[in-house]
């Protein structure tokens, strides 16, 4: 393999770049190979992957064999694994969800129109009576001059709340189309949490939202995990949920209230409306706590071993859940066996280097991204390298099953010095970048790097490019469009020989292999942009 190599003052030698596609280490990324790890990681026999279940023994143990096979060491002490001790909560509502007032009542059916659970680990959670309010978007935001729960007491009331943040309603407000924290469904469970609500719901709308009422249902209808807690969680609202906008409609009526206070809320001088209805709830909770498991491995650095770029992706899925068409098994093969096979074709590059890179090269592979980045944020809390010393995470997630393409899309565009980074990688390959399409999904937020970014750690996250080559125009969005209609968090995410093209998804993964080389070969930390939430953290 041709490298050019640069000899430093510390006499240490500095593997600049690679020189040719036609590499060693670039060809140890190709077709066969993760077609091959995609078939496996995405059959039946893996039953889905979802942690707890044998399933994820199936997963962990071939990622774990991969890293040996190919001589990496451990990366927790004599151990390719990290215990994640969590908790799996089955929550069912009993029945229907009654809304009551002077005028009448609404009943709502479970899954059709609401979904409820809890994340408290106690055998049921009863709430015999509260009181409904709307909120707006849920969102305290001093920066932004919002507060939705301005002289609000919330206390022993459940709040509804509307999914996103004002960007998306008006561009003017907030940061327009690109969804902030503000907009995702975790910081409204969060933020009601601390207000000291007894229940939170969100109404669904599927543009703000970015996916349909259906992914909601299937997500819901299965145990959700969480990462134990000293107090089982009890510090979090009582229950949390969500309704469709049909049955939000019918809610706003029942009080007497015109549905466009959806629109409303938007204005920054929204505030709170109680609807003057109640609800009751009781959930009944099958429990079970366990340890779930990260798998990873370190190729350590030539010249500063202390300090490590890491690459990460998810093994975990839903596992075996709510039949559709027939099928029980969300084998996720897209979502994200893609992601964690494209993560061992980037530890076989980089183990077919005839030098090792300066810095160290941490693979992780972790769990319970799909119950809420649960296996990243542990890790983060319990780091093999601190955040001092970990220069960038570079995530793999949901990669391209449908061809090469002339760009490649950076989710979270304009964040951090990391997009000059892929935009020189990627004009190697004669391709360039793109700021994601629908900014307004948050997807920057939805994702491992996630948790990097908030110790401070920039984070480069790539979708698939929309410009496929040799097809028309639009093709490549409507490939996209139709895998999160058809596919995304149901049975149907398969892996399909036929028709997957994986020039595309290889391409991608080399450009990852280039971007993490480089890094693992400066001196220099990238750092935040102007502007970006996570600039202090780093600092």
């Amino acid at each position: 393999m041709k490298v050019r190599m640069l000899f430093t003052l510390a006499g240490t030698w500095l593997l600049q770049g690679l020189q040719a596609q036609d590499s060693t280490a670039i060809k140890a990324i190709n077709a066969n190979s993760l077609a091959a790890h995609i078939s496996i990681l995405a059959s039946d026999a893996f039953e889905g992957r979802k942690p707890f279940t044998s399933g994820e023994d199936s997963a962990i143990k071939y990622i774990a064999t991969q890293f040996k096979k190919m001589g990496l060491k451990p990366g927790n002490g004599d151990s390719y694994f990290q215990e994640v001790p969590m908790v799996a909560i089955s929550s069912r509502p009993t029945g229907k969800l009654v809304i009551r007032g002077a005028n009448g009542e609404v009943a709502l059916q479970y899954l059709d129109d609401y979904v409820a659970g809890t994340r408290r680990a106690q055998p049921q959670v009863s709430v015999p009576s509260t009181g409904l309010v709307f909120a707006g978007y849920g969102i305290v935001a001093p920066e932004y001059g919002r507060n939705d729960y301005a002289g609000l007491d919330v206390k022993g009331k459940t709040v509804i709340v509307l999914i996103n943040d004002p960007g998306f309603a008006d561009s003017t407000l907030f940061k327009g189309r690109v969804m902030t924290y503000y907009g995702r469904w975790t910081y409204k469970f969060e933020e009601a949490s601390r207000q000291g609500a007894t229940g939170v719901i969100i109404i669904h709308e599927t543009a703000a939202a970015s996916y349909p009422w259906k992914v909601v249902r299937s997500g819901w209808s299965n145990s959700k995990l969480q990462l134990q807690t000293a107090d089982n969680n009890k510090s979090r609202t009582a229950f949390e949920g969500w309704i469709t906008q049909e049955a939000a409609r019918k809610i706003f009526a029942l009080a007497g209230v015109s549905p466009d206070v959806m629109q409303q809320a938007r204005n920054k001088d929204f505030r709170p409306i109680d609807l003057h209805l109640q609800t009751s709830v009781v959930i009944n909770n099958t429990i079970k706590k366990s340890t779930s498991h990260n798998v990873l491995a370190i190729l350590p650095g030539a010249g500063r071993p202390q300090e490590c770029v890491v690459y990460s992706a998810h093994w975990d899925h839903f596992g075996i859940g709510e039949p559709v068409k027939g099928d029980s098994i969300y084998n996720g093969a897209v979502d994200n066996a893609t992601g964690t096979a494209g993560l061992l074709e980037l530890a076989a590059a980089f183990t077919s280097l005839p030098q090792k890179p300066l810095r160290s090269i941490l693979f992780l592979s972790v769990t319970g991204e799909e119950q809420g980045l649960l296996g990243s944020e542990y890790y983060v809390n319990h780091p093999v390298f601190s955040a001092a010393k970990t220069v960038a995470d570079i995530n793999l997630d949901v990669l391209n099953t449908f061809g090469r393409t002339r760009d490649v899309t950076v989710i979270g565009y304009g964040q951090s010095a990391l997009d000059e980074y892929a935009q020189r990688a990627a004009a190697r390959q004669g391709r360039i970048t793109v700021p994601e399409a629908n900014p307004e999904g948050g997807w920057f937020f939805r994702s491992d790097h996630f948790n990097f970014a908030k110790k401070g750690i920039p984070g480069l996250y790539i979708g698939p490019g929309t410009d496929a080559i040799g097809h028309e125009p639009g093709w490549g969005k409507e490939q996209i469009a139709a895998y999160n209609r058809l596919r995304y968090h149901s049975p149907a995410d398969e892996f399909d020989p036929a028709t997957w093209i994986m020039d595309g998804m290889v391409e991608d993964i080399r450009l990852l292999f280039d971007a993490g080389y480089t890094l693992s070969n400066e001196s220099t930390f990238p750092q935040w942009k102007n502007g970006s939430e996570f600039k202090a953290y780093r600092k």
